[in-house]
């Protein structure tokens, strides 16, 4: 079987986060804006059927909260959701590095992560830069090559940015 010569890569920012609790910042929790924009979202990309093959969160409170709301609205296995701590520790270059050695039977990973790396990573990537990529963004960046380890701006075929207001 021919795989398909595309990738796509959705780079999520957890939604709006509350600063209400005296806890550590791993802990800290959604706001309720935050819980209903992550269904509003994930509900958008259930309509348009834009399924992801994979999931990947950082495994800050936050962050995990959101990508579960996107998994259960997508009918995604909660069983295969990947959490990985280098999406909160790291920068947008150790997150591309996780991305190129994903195996190219994926054809599709949404990666749950913050700012500013989410914004920096989808910045790689996109002809217009973005300032900052809002609460519960979603950068949709399709790439033209059967391999994550060759995603490049060069081989981007298409590119879609979305969030909450947008379409207020």
């Amino acid at each position: 079987m021919a795989m398909k010569k595309s990738k796509q890569l959705f780079i999520v920012r957890h939604g709006k986060s509350s600063w209400d609790y005296d806890v550590e910042d791993l802990d800290r929790p959604l706001k309720e804006r935050g819980i209903n924009d992550a269904h509003k979202m994930a509900e958008k990309m259930a309509e348009s059927n834009m399924i992801p093959q994979l999931i990947i969160s950082s495994h800050a409170n936050r962050a995990l909260h959101t990508a579960s709301i996107f998994a259960r609205q997508l009918n995604y296995p909660f069983s295969s959701l990947l959490i990985n701590k280098i999406i909160y520790d790291g920068d947008e270059n150790d997150i591309l590095e996780l991305i190129r050695e994903l195996d190219d039977s994926v054809s599709s990973v949404m990666v749950f992560g913050h700012n500013p790396m989410s914004t920096d990573l989808a910045n790689i990537f996109l002809k217009e830069k973005l300032d900052k990529l809002p609460t519960v963004g979603i950068a949709s960046i399709s790439f033209n090559t059967d391999s994550w380890r060759t995603i490049r701006s060069e081989n981007v075929s298409d590119e879609l940015i979305d969030y909450p207001k947008k379409n207020k």
